[in-house]
């Protein structure tokens, strides 16, 4: 075999999300990109803010010496600074530079954090559905991934987590709003996480990490509220990135953050720090970095993602689809009408929409719809999918 036994199965196992993406990427090359409803890959359609990109523009052209080349593993200090100053804001805590490990997305933060944390063997409790890369970055640090059931509106089940958690466990990861759900996590949810890391801690006589994934926390609807993690436990770090929020996907850019009252933060960060280099990111993008730091608290822009979510909502449940409603993100995990997931993404791929099969995040019998795309393209698959549940329905009669 040319390559490696392991990697040929994660390919074989590999992302539903991606093969899906491909599969648009070749419909839209051969029958034209407006006649594809490609809902497969959370890749924003929209542009940066204007002051985004204006200040990208200023960076680039600035002329200063210096700004290219190497820096300390964790990031510019400078960046990680104003990082700092923005999460002591919102938190309550003393964060500081020394908390802040700048990486490549939240996927570089994720297996940072993974590879600083895993001895061989370690266990990683994940919620299903889940983020479909999660059981490959655990993998790739030698842990095994517990798969822990959520409830029918996917919350947390506490009692499900507290059964899963044992003597191997190292982390509980956290994914809120969540993808694929679009569901939020209430502030009661996670502090029984936090009560059952404690707990197992003591019991067990080591640290359980909470590791909270939040590149859709900014993006929310309804009103709904996402608590800050680390008003909750001390044993969290995040991982998030700016792909969504401020439309940067393809620049890989995130960061790391260390709870300033876990104990051994220091010794955690340095681990982080060495992940970062000998993972071979070695630091994340220089440029990037130094945009970011200027648009912590900017908003992300919802008008759109609102009004498709509505369009789909209401869409979908005319023609008789079971989803709940997502509370962020820009997702919706709908019911399949036929227990076979896969097989009602092939009759929807027939009126050329792409979704993603639920068993692609660990629940069978549901899809995704990635709805980060323009308004028109909602509008015009409504009939596609009230055809495709037609076809179910009769097929199953």
């Amino acid at each position: 075999m040319p390559i490696s036994a392991k990697m040929a199965g994660m390919m074989e196992r590999s992302s539903w999300i991606r093969r899906m993406f491909e599969e648009g990427e070749r419909l839209s090359a051969e029958l034209g990109r407006e006649n594809v409803f490609d809902f497969t890959l959370g890749n924003p359609t929209g542009e940066p803010p204007r002051e985004v990109r204006d200040e990208l523009a200023r960076l680039a052209n600035e002329g200063k010496a210096g700004v290219h080349r190497y820096m300390p593993n964790a990031g510019l200090p400078e960046v990680r600074r104003k990082i700092a100053e923005h999460l002591a804001r919102e938190s309550g805590e003393l964060f500081g530079q020394q908390n802040v490990i700048m990486t490549v997305g939240a996927g570089g933060a994720l297996n940072v954090i993974m590879k600083a944390l895993l001895d061989p063997g370690d266990e990683v409790a994940i919620f299903a559905p889940y983020f479909a890369e999660y059981v490959f970055y655990v993998d790739n640090h030698q842990g095994k991934a517990v798969v822990v059931e959520t409830d029918g509106d996917f919350q947390i089940d506490v009692g499900a987590l507290d059964r899963a958690v044992g003597a191997k466990t190292r982390v509980i990861v956290l994914n809120s709003p969540n993808n694929p759900t679009g569901a939020v996590y209430p502030e009661s949810a996670l502090k029984a996480v936090a009560q059952i890391a404690d707990e197992k801690s003591r019991i067990h006589g080591r640290p359980v990490y909470i590791v909270m994934d939040e590149p859709y926390r900014k993006l929310t609807y309804d009103n709904a509220v996402v608590p800050n993690i680390f008003k909750v436990s001390n044993r969290v770090i995040t991982a998030t990135s700016h792909s969504k929020d401020l439309n940067l996907p393809g620049e890989r850019i995130g960061h790391i953050a260390i709870h300033p009252g876990m104990q051994s933060a220091g010794r955690v960060f340095d681990a982080m720090t060495m992940s970062n280099r000998i993972l071979g990111f070695v630091n994340a993008p220089a440029l990037f970095q130094r945009l970011v730091a200027g648009f912590q608290d900017t908003p992300p822009q919802m008008d759109v993602y609102a009004a498709n979510r509505r369009i789909l909502l209401d869409g979908l449940a005319s023609a008789g689809y079971r989803v709940t409603a997502p509370m962020g993100g820009f997702y919706i995990f709908a019911r399949s009408p036929v227990e076979d997931d896969v097989a009602f993404a092939g009759i929807l791929k027939k009126r050329n929409i792409l979704v993603v099969p639920g068993v692609g995040f660990g629940r069978k019998g549901h899809f995704r719809i990635a709805f980060c795309c323009g308004t028109e393209q909602c509008k015009r698959a409504i009939p596609g999918f009230k055809s495709a549940m037609e076809e179910a329905l009769s097929l199953s009669l």
